[in-house]
């Protein structure tokens, strides 16, 4: 099945600017263009285009983006050096979800702080009437 831009953004949830930015930035290599030069996705590239929001959402940088890009276009011998790229990757994402879960804590703490302080105003009536 083939889909222009507009379908292909609805598909996968982005605006048709990030998707022409992403091709602009070499992301996606692999999207063929009609006779009038409209692109045409099939559903490799919705996948691939996924797969790049996926990493996005993780805050992958392009460049990393664009190496696999260009290992995927140098063929399948390249499939270990592409999982190191997302084995490192992954080792970050590791890193920031072990912060935020100490900021969590940091921050249900302070919420317990304020609740048990309300709780003791609350009983002592030391809060104001309204």
């Amino acid at each position: 099945m083939a889909f222009h831009i507009k379908e292909a953004a609805e598909k996968v949830g982005l605006p048709t600017h990030t998707i022409r930015y992403y091709e602009q930035e070499g992301l996606l290599p692999f999207v063929k263009r009609d006779e009038n030069g409209n692109r045409i996705f099939d559903e490799k590239d919705l996948e691939w285009l996924e797969l790049i929001l996926c990493s996005r959402k993780t805050d992958i940088p392009l460049s990393e983006l664009r190496k696999v890009v260009e290992l995927t276009k140098e063929g399948g011998y390249t499939f270990s050096l592409r999982k190191q790229i997302y084995e490192k990757h992954k080792e970050k994402i590791l890193e920031k979800q072990r912060e935020l879960d100490n900021v969590y804590k940091e921050i249900e703490s302070k919420i317990q702080y304020y609740n048990d302080l309300e709780k003791k105003y609350q009983e002592e009536n030391l809060l104001p009437k309204g």
